[in-house]
């Protein structure tokens, strides 16, 4: 269900100009377009629709979504949840006019975050707030939602849209989404299994995802969007809007074929900042910087700002989207594993 909360009219009523002419105040005229925002439902209705399965019980319009819970799949069912946005990665979209990938980062980015917790995902809810309604923006961000949301298996069921001038200019727009998920009690993946000596397997992002994107575009003013690079497969504003990857298929793989003792989402804090919120207290990460070819992106951006190593660290993925720890004695089950997914393991350390 993507709902609107247009329908909310404020009371007409009259004021008077500096030259004494009335002027009659609505909705409309306090920045708010009731018609845009109906527009905006109506194009928007069968994206989310085509996301519903067997366990949406709710149809669109209504003020909550239903979701049927089928406690009898799952002996002791805990319910993982998580909300996230995708930062300062809008203003890209924004400044390029493309707004059919950004959805599809904010679901996977959200997906990513409860898989690593072991869980299934079962419905996404969203937010948009546009300083100025349009609604074929509006109708490809929930497009892009509703993409992703099909090829995680997961149904879009409940939204918000708000036009809100005067907090927002005209051209810009912000969002968060909502992701609820299941998994099997004892099937958590927590952290709390991992044990001195385990080590870290490492998988590739496909570009900075959702994190480090106030200093990339910082650091990147001084080039055009549409400049283009030797060692960049895309100019350059289409490598900033490669869609951050779901990890849902291979966590999901890997958790058959392998005892998992923790994932990591790398998001902002990098590769160290979020592995460490996993491992238990009094351990470290012993990590080799040297065991993955560091992408150009980063490089660019590392060189243009005369960024630090250590800075670099804390605020990029720098390649890798998805680590998981792991026992000596299952490395090379993961190996195997990730090689039929055409995925590959990096070693990158271990649990000191």
């Amino acid at each position: 269900m993507q709902k609107s909360y247009f329908r909310i009219r404020l009371s007409k009523f009259y004021f008077s100009d500096l030259k004494g002419l009335s002027v009659e105040l609505t909705y409309k005229t306090a920045g708010v377009d009731i018609k845009a925002g109906e527009e905006t439902v109506k194009k928007i209705k069968g994206f989310a629709k085509s996301t519903f399965n067997e366990n949406v019980l709710s149809d669109l319009g209504l003020f909550g979504g239903f979701f049927e819970f089928q406690k009898n799949v799952y002996a002791e069912p805990v319910l993982v949840s998580s909300v996230d946005g995708v930062g300062t990665k809008l203003k890209v979209a924004i400044a390029m006019n493309v707004h059919s990938t950004i959805g599809q980062d904010l679901v996977n980015h959200c997906v990513n975050d409860i898989a690593v917790c072991g869980a299934k995902p079962l419905f996404f809810l969203d937010y948009l707030a546009f300083g100025k309604l349009n609604p074929e923006t509006a109708s490809s961000i929930v497009e892009g939602f509703s993409v992703a949301c099909k090829q995680n298996g997961c149904a879009l069921i409940g939204g918000e849209t708000a036009e809100m001038p005067g907090v927002y200019q005209n051209n810009d727009y912000d969002m968060s989404g909502t992701i609820v998920g299941v998994v099997e009690k004892k099937k958590i993946i927590n952290g709390k299994r991992i044990l001195k000596g385990d080590v870290l397997l490492g998988f590739v992002a496909n570009g900075l995802h959702t994190n480090g994107y106030s200093l990339a575009r910082k650091v990147l003013e001084i080039f055009s969007f549409d400049q283009k690079f030797d060692d960049l497969e895309l100019p350059l504003g289409e490598e900033l809007l490669r869609v951050h990857k779901s990890y849902l298929n291979l966590i999901t793989h890997l958790k058959k074929e392998a005892d998992i003792h923790g994932f990591s989402h790398i998001t902002g804090g990098g590769i160290v900042g979020n592995t460490k919120r996993i491992i238990p207290d009094g351990s470290d990460l012993k990590i080799d910087w040297t065991a993955w070819e560091l992408p150009y992106l980063f490089k660019l951006i590392q060189k243009t700002g005369s960024i630090s190593d250590q800075e670099m660290r804390a605020a990029f993925n720098l390649g890798i989207g998805l680590i998981a720890v792991v026992a000596k004695d299952e490395v090379d089950k993961i190996i195997n594993a990730s090689i039929a997914l055409n995925e590959t393991a990096i070693l990158l350390g271990e649990v000191i």
